[in-house]
């Protein structure tokens, strides 16, 4: 059973994604290090007792460009900086699920390498482990806890999928 997330996530990028790029793990198309790390932040969801108006809000005064499910940051790989990369930016359901078993009103997705490997490191280390590693088209996901009682979303993306969907993101 995918997550509501997973959903949520692809639903945005299929309305919010642009330009081309190469970045398929399986290609080699990203560099040869695969030391298994977070190499940059994927997304930033948090509650709101108003999300669609929150999101709104943003898009007025702020400028966002905004899709039915939050917004699309493209930015460029300082390593390969022909390479394009996403974040996305949600205001969930003050009564979602999603952040369980945290009660924090947000949570960070963190575009990570060898998501395998990380979850290997992270059970030796004693870390909480959610649940198991979902594939989807764009990408990887999984979830653990961190010492604070925050919910952190992994995920290693495929980036040049997500550009494939095509839409508008904010630059």
């Amino acid at each position: 059973m995918k997550s509501v997330l997973l959903i949520l996530f692809a639903a945005i990028l299929m309305t919010s994604c642009s330009t081309a790029t190469k970045n398929n793990p399986s290609t080699g198309a990203l560099a040869k290090d695969t030391t298994p790390k977070v190499i940059g932040i994927g997304g930033i969801f948090f509650k709101s007792s108003d999300p669609a108006s929150t999101t709104d809000w943003y898009s007025k005064n702020l400028g966002l460009t905004s899709a039915p499910y939050g917004v699309v940051f493209e930015f460029r790989n300082s390593n390969r900086p022909d390479e394009i990369n996403y974040l996305c930016w949600s205001a969930f359901k003050k009564e979602t699920n999603y952040f369980k078993p945290s009660e924090k009103e947000f949570m960070i997705n963190y575009r990570v390498q060898n998501i395998e490997g990380l979850l290997r490191n992270l059970r030796k280390s004693g870390a909480t482990i959610v649940d198991t590693i979902q594939k989807v088209d764009y990408g990887k996901f999984v979830h653990i806890m961190d010492p604070d009682g925050n919910k952190i979303e992994l995920w290693e993306p495929i980036d040049s999928v997500l550009t494939k969907m095509g839409g508008k993101t904010n630059k």
